[in-house]
């Protein structure tokens, strides 16, 4: 599920895990990601999954990967998810997809952004109701997207721990916005880390991996995703002039708060994030 490379250094898999998932115990991790996925076989096996989640998110992404290998000519794959012996989609904290040989890293963003539009027109169709399961989600991420989406005191009081003038500036501009985009363009299921996870296959089709589910506008998701190809992957800050007019930049504020307040308190990330946030310093750069 992280590309794509496999090196020398051991990781550890339980045994219960590759016995399940039927592949042999020569594993070789995969760089980059931070998430200590490795290569099994024919398998990417990937830690910390959430068995509730992947239990609706994996079957609807595996019946969307085999209709997408489908079309012709292919605009976009996903990385297909693989249950073990027993039929889970998770054992013991490992979730399985299959290994995607032959793959580089995509960070072109302009090709990050049109596959998220070309992925988010096919999960409208394909989840066309807010799944259950989303409100169960208890980790980080999903916490400070509660937060965002509900706003208000909550919100400021979340804001304040990380000591982030400019972000308590963001909130009182979203309580004087007229919603942007979140106003106008009907929420579903999105990808909310759709940066470092799109990886191009040897035809140079994107295939998507770790499709972290979340329920909001797509334009949401791909102001995410402006923002960590900004901050993380090197691109041009100056793409995030065109979400500075007045219906985006509601949207690029709550992405922005999203990613802030999904990390610690002190984190780098929050002058960062202020730096290619505001209008006037990101002129400046």
């Amino acid at each position: 599920m992280q590309p794509q490379h496999p090196t020398d250094r051991p990781t550890p898999v339980p045994a219960r895990v590759l016995d399940l998932f039927a592949v042999p115990d020569d594993v070789r991790p995969l760089p980059g990601g931070g998430g200590g996925s490795v290569v099994a076989g024919d398998l990417v096996l990937s830690p910390g999954r959430d068995a509730a989640t992947q239990g609706w998110l994996s079957p609807v992404l595996a019946r969307l990967a085999v209709a997408l290998d489908l079309e012709r000519p292919r605009a976009v794959r996903i990385a297909m998810p693989i249950p073990a012996r027993d039929g889970s989609w998770v054992v013991d904290g490992w979730a399985a997809s299959r290994f995607e040989p032959d793959t580089t890293a995509c960070t072109d963003l302009d090709v990050l952004v049109a596959t998220g539009r070309v992925l988010h027109a096919r999960l409208a169709v394909a989840v066309p109701e807010r799944p259950a399961g989303l409100g169960a989600r208890t980790d980080r991420w999903a916490e400070a997207d509660r937060l965002v989406r509900a706003g208000g005191t909550p919100l400021r009081e979340a804001v304040a721990r990380h000591g982030s003038d400019s972000a308590g500036q963001w909130v009182g501009e979203l309580d004087e916005a007229d919603g942007g985009v979140q106003g106008q363009e009907q929420a579903q299921l999105v990808h909310g880390d759709l940066a470092g996870s799109v990886l191009l296959d040897a035809t140079g089709t994107p295939v998507v991996i770790d499709l972290a589910p979340y329920w909001w506008p797509p334009s949401w998701a791909e102001a995410v995703c402006v923002l960590d190809a900004v901050l993380s992957h090197g691109a041009d800050p100056a793409v995030l002039e065109h979400w500075q007019d007045p219906v985006r930049r509601p949207v690029l504020l709550r992405a922005a708060l999203f990613r802030l307040l999904s990390k610690a308190p002190g984190s780098p990330l929050v002058a960062d994030l202020a730096r290619v946030v505001d209008p006037t310093r990101l002129h400046a750069l």
